[in-house]
């Protein structure tokens, strides 16, 4: 979905709104996949259950730290690296759900700008 160019007007609310909407869906995307990705990892390098590596995925993917300790050479270069990734993919997709809000303040700065003839 493209933004609106600064010479053309503000987008709608209700377009503003779908197009918001579909940045979240792009951006739970995002966090569903990191979190698979997670999951597998801690099962498979880990040798955790399944229940446990999710635990274990969503709690390192939202900042809040390991749950089950990595007991094997593999499990733990796997938690460093997953540590590492949550970190920049939770803020990759705050930022996503974020782009279509910072926009539209951008753009209204700009309308604005323009209407007092600076």
């Amino acid at each position: 979905m493209r933004f609106e160019k600064k010479s053309q007007p503000l987008a709608e609310r209700a377009h503003f709104f779908l197009r918001l909407s579909l940045y979240g869906v792009a951006s739970a995307f995002i966090i569903g996949a990191s979190l698979g990705v997670g999951i597998l990892g801690y099962r498979w390098f880990g040798g955790l259950q399944w229940i446990d590596a999710l635990l274990n995925a969503s709690m390192i993917l939202t900042g809040m730290g390991p749950v089950n300790p990595m007991t094997t050479t593999a499990g733990k270069l796997f938690a460093s690296f997953y540590a590492l990734f949550s970190g920049v993919i939770f803020l990759s997709a705050t930022a996503v759900m974020l782009t279509p809000v910072f926009h539209r303040v951008m753009h209204r700065f700009h309308l604005a700008e323009e209407e007092s003839g600076g």
